[in-house]
């Protein structure tokens, strides 16, 4: 089946951690979707689609499609993740990764199976590309929180950055360090080393927990 055939369509998707997005199909790349939601135009990577049905007639709203394309959108070239995260660096951005918190900010790097990611709020932070539900580019003048682009270094962090996400956090053992946005107190501690796949990481009482490389989403410290 040729999905770009939908092209112009209202869909309905559901994305991993069952959340629910609508819209008007905008285009179908090797690995990602773009819909329009009369706001905003969202970047979903393929691999997070759980299911899509179209919308009924009684289902769509008004949506008012702008002629103007988002701030990354190319219509003469094939979209891919790659590419539209590689457009997006520096652009003041929305991602939504984990939990009921979006992240916003802008990316600053983009290496083999993560981004790194700076965000007011968070600073510093490391993003598994497998984890990223979507993406969406602000407008070329709105600014996260208000704040002035003195407030957006352009070298945030004087980490050294590897290609690959498991040898990132190899890097930080030792350090204090936040997992998946302290969705729980399992995944706030010490990092003290990693082995067959596990991170040992040494919770405030000093109790060892053992999390799963797949299963991180975000990475950042608490400095």
């Amino acid at each position: 089946m040729n999905f770009k055939e939908h092209i112009g369509k209202y869909i309905k998707v559901e994305i991993s951690g069952k959340k629910i997005l609508s819209g008007m199909l905008i285009d179908i790349g090797s690995d990602l979707w773009v819909v329009f939601d009369g706001y905003d135009y969202l970047y979903i990577p393929s691999t997070n689609i759980q299911n899509w049905e179209f919308l009924n007639e009684d289902e769509i709203d008004e949506i008012y499609v702008s002629t103007e394309p988002s701030p990354i959108y190319n219509h003469k070239e094939e979209i891919s993740l790659r590419k539209t995260l590689t457009s997006a660096k520096g652009i003041f951005t929305e991602i939504y990764v984990t939990g009921n918190k979006a992240l916003h900010g802008y990316i600053i790097s983009i290496m083999n199976n993560y981004f790194v990611f700076y965000s007011p709020i968070y600073k510093t932070m490391f993003i598994s590309l497998n984890h990223l539900k979507w993406l969406i580019p602000y407008s070329e003048n709105q600014r996260p929180y208000g704040l002035s682009n003195a407030n957006f270094p352009v070298n945030p962090s004087n980490i050294s950055f590897s290609r690959s996400f498991e040898v990132q956090i190899e890097k930080l053992v030792g350090e204090l360090i936040v997992f998946n946005m302290g969705e729980s107190d399992h995944v706030i501690g010490k990092v003290d080393g990693i082995k067959d796949n596990f991170v040992e990481i040494i919770r405030a009482k000093e109790e060892p927990i053992y999390l799963h490389l797949q299963h991180i989403k975000t990475v950042h410290m608490t400095k």
